[in-house]
């Protein structure tokens, strides 16, 4: 076994051993499909922490020829499948992170030179009979010819160029170029597998790496569940550790990814591992994924001066979605014609969620959420952190029956967002839900939802750890009464949507006058039996 060629299980093996490992095995029988075929290039990104370098390691210790490491996996999902003992320690895998060989050189250069001359040292050692050519490519396609199998050749990081080389085209031009040569149409290539958090980077008229299939947080394809934990995979753990799956479903769930078939669409409910386990190991919900990294990268791209840009993320940060256009996307971390690119930036590295069906992004969850709070305390948005942090003392007021407060609160939140357009009722529920933003602490908001003999505006429903609150039913008027609101919250009956709920119920109408520019606020608290 070397560094790079055949590294062995041992990386694995930490993973099988950890207290939490939740089985992606699955993954390796997507993989075998794959194996010389036309489909053997693969390009899988995600966030950062999402279990991407672990997939690597599965792959390396599986497909490796240094070790036997059937054991490893005899009890794992992969062992049902048909193609397990065909495919189990057949080939020569050659694995290479390449943020190693980066942070190691001071040139692109440098840095292939370095890449090249180790990885054919090892080669070197194992075959020295058939290695008389001092270049990579040309060393492994005579291996070929002699031993007739092929490489699997795993990449990891393989964008950090282009996190450490923003500016330099030419740099990525010469790697890009690079492996192109060494990958494409090889017939030594059995499989090659790359992951990092950017798709492939375009330039010119063309993608230098056209022969990859991508799987990316905007087209997941069918590799959707192997990367990042899935509802169900969530569901379990938080039995084992008797942690409430609606807790963490409110702090780490919504990355929505569809992948489609001839069967249809399935649409999966993805949770940062990261997050996830360290809340399970702690026995305490908190920001977990982003302490890896500081609110710095995202404050970088959300105060850019693009048109929209603002109003987008005000309205993410509020709850809405924002229908954006993913194709002008460049993938890389510096080319932004439009709004859409910075924000498809921010889908890749996982601060937001995109809905392909609606062609829409939003802020995924709790977690992501108190991420953009961070970066924007820090930066000129005062209006904006001033209506976060004045959200507290609205729903204490909310909860007061305090009417007063809570429609001189939202005249404030209104005020200092106003650079959203403001007329009708779509913009009065954006301005509503900034303004309750700290409800999100012990609800689950609850948008138009179907009640009774029509759609309730807006219900903050309590989680269980928080039944000591009461739930709220928000009906929102735009130039007509608070007390119509309350009325038709009755006449149309939308207490029975919370049919199932036992607790205490607020009902509150909200009204905003076009002439004097205020809100009017009705609260009433449901009389005991009125939910049933």
């Amino acid at each position: 076994m070397g560094s790079y060629l055949n590294p062995g299980s041992a990386r694995f093996c930490g993973s099988l051993k950890s207290e939490i490992y939740v089985d992606k095995t699955g993954l390796i029988e997507r993989t075998n499909a794959r194996i010389e075929t036309e489909q053997k290039y693969i390009c899988v990104s995600r966030p950062r922490r999402f279990g991407k370098s672990m997939a690597m390691d599965m792959l390396a210790a599986y497909y490796g020829r240094g070790e036997d490491t059937s054991g490893l996996f005899e009890c794992l999902k992969i062992s049902q499948a048909a193609s397990f003992r065909e495919h189990l320690n057949q080939y020569d895998v050659i694995k290479i992170n390449m943020q190693e060989f980066l942070s190691e050189t001071h040139s692109m250069d440098e840095m292939l030179s370095l890449l090249q001359r180790r990885v054919l040292a090892e080669l070197k050692r194992k075959y020295p009979e058939y290695i008389e050519e001092p270049r990579l490519m040309f060393a492994m396609q005579d291996i070929y010819t002699q031993v007739r199998n092929p490489f699997i050749i795993l990449i990891d990081e393989w964008d950090c160029l282009f996190r450490e080389y923003k500016q330099d085209l030419e740099a990525q031009k010469k790697y890009l170029d690079f492996l192109r040569a060494w990958l494409k149409d090889k017939d030594y290539v059995g499989l090659a597998y790359m992951t990092g958090i950017l798709p492939v980077k375009k330039y010119g008229t063309h993608s230098a790496l056209n022969m990859f299939t991508e799987y990316s947080m905007t087209e997941p394809g069918d590799f959707a569940e192997f990367f990042g934990f899935t509802e169900d995979e969530v569901k379990e753990l938080c039995e084992a550790y008797q942690m409430s799956f609606e807790e963490a479903r409110a702090w780490y769930d919504g990355y929505h990814l569809v992948t489609h078939s001839r069967f249809g669409s399935r649409t999966y409910s993805m949770y940062s591992p990261k997050s996830v386990v360290e809340a399970m190991l702690r026995y305490k919900f908190g920001t977990y994924w982003n302490q890896t990294e500081t609110y710095e990268a995202l404050k970088i791209y959300i105060q850019m001066n693009m048109d929209g840009l603002k109003d987008a993320v005000i309205k993410m940060l509020a709850g809405d979605s924002v229908r954006i256009n993913t194709g002008t996307f460049t993938n890389d971390m510096v080319t932004f014609a439009t709004k859409d690119d910075v924000l498809t930036l921010l889908v890749h590295l996982g601060y937001l969620t995109y809905d392909s069906d609606q062609e829409t992004v939003s802020v995924p969850n709790r977690e992501v959420s108190q991420e953009y709070v961070n970066a924007i305390s820090t930066m000129d948005w005062t209006e904006v952190i001033r209506s976060v942090n004045d959200s507290r003392r609205l729903l204490e007021a909310l909860w007061n029956q305090d009417e007063d407060a809570v429609a001189e609160g939202i005249d404030r939140a209104h005020e200092e967002i106003s650079i959203l357009q403001y007329n009708d009722e779509n913009a009065l529920s954006c301005t509503i839900n900034l303004a309750f933003y700290f409800a999100r602490e012990y609800y689950t908001i609850v948008r138009e939802l179907p009640a009774g003999k029509g759609v309730a505006d807006i219900c903050l429903i309590p989680r269980k750890l928080h039944a000591d609150k009461p739930a709220v039913i928000l009906e929102l008027k735009w130039d007509k009464s608070a007390e119509g609101a309350i009325a038709q919250i009755k006449n149309k009956r939308y207490v029975s949507a919370l049919k199932d709920y036992r607790g205490s119920l607020l009902l509150a109408g909200i009204n905003y006058d076009k002439k004097s520019k205020r809100h009017t606020c009705v609260i009433e608290r449901a009389e005991e039996g009125e939910t049933l």
